[in-house]
């Protein structure tokens, strides 16, 4: 069962002009970022990726996800600097049945003639918030010594 999303990353998830990204990494431990704006939710809290390409790195890397428990993240960023980071499992691809059909159908109603290869489960395990404000308020409480001293200088 995949962790809670809180209500504003949800909402920032479906929001228009919202830019999602999916970062994987290959068997070297590379990393690979996809943009993808067709990334979306299901009803249990996971991640949906809709793979339109066979051989693609990103579906090679989320093969070697399952394989070999390597960690994927999904970043959700809008507008007004709200952004957030999602680490997740790819723990299953649908190939055929009603969830690949479903998704198939939609798909190429909204884009054209076009393939699918899988829709891929990502099952979050945690998020976070990185935004500016919350990157600041984070860094401010673990390291208050790391700060420019001209910062720190009162002007006259």
């Amino acid at each position: 069962m995949p962790i809670e999303l809180p209500r504003e990353l949800v909402e920032l998830f479906y929001a228009p002009g919202t830019v999602k990204v999916l970062a994987t990494v290959d068997e070297g431990g590379a990393p690979s970022a996809q943009v993808d704006p067709l990334l979306t939710l299901d009803h249990d809290g996971n991640v949906l990726y809709l793979e339109r390409f066979e051989s693609s790195r990103t579906n090679r890397n989320l093969v070697r996800s399952i394989w070999f428990k390597r960690p994927v993240t999904v970043t959700v960023s809008g507008y007004g600097g709200n952004s957030y980071e999602i680490r997740g499992l790819a723990v299953r691809a649908h190939v055929s049945g009603l969830i690949f059909q479903t998704h198939y159908t939609a798909l190429r109603r909204q884009v054209g003639d076009i393939d699918l290869a899988a829709v891929w489960i990502i099952e979050p395990l945690e998020f976070r918030d990185e935004s500016w404000a919350a990157r600041q308020r984070n860094e401010t409480e673990k390291h208050p010594a790391f700060v420019h001293l001209d910062r720190l200088v009162r002007t006259q």
